[in-house]
């Protein structure tokens, strides 16, 4: 989604948008701007969101990288 799209989808419907993708499906890894979760979601229901699914997330520069699996992280460096 741009900067420009309007919000015409229910935060559900952005949820089951993002978590319906090929890549989540497949455990891979999604990153999304910060600023679009505060607007399309907010911070605490997607955060409700991943730990209901058991997924891990990290934060960094405005954007956060969701990890769609629930296996163990380890911080590299």
């Amino acid at each position: 989604m741009s900067m420009n799209t309007p919000i015409t989808m229910t935060p559900e419907q952005w949820m089951q948008s993002l978590f319906g993708a090929q890549s989540a499906q497949g455990g891979s890894v999604l990153r999304r701007k910060l600023d679009h979760i505060d607007r399309y979601v907010g911070r605490d229901r997607f955060v409700a969101e991943l730990k209901r699914r058991g997924y891990h997330a990290v934060t960094n520069a405005g954007q956060m990288i969701i990890f769609c699996n629930n296996e163990p992280m380890r911080i590299v460096l």
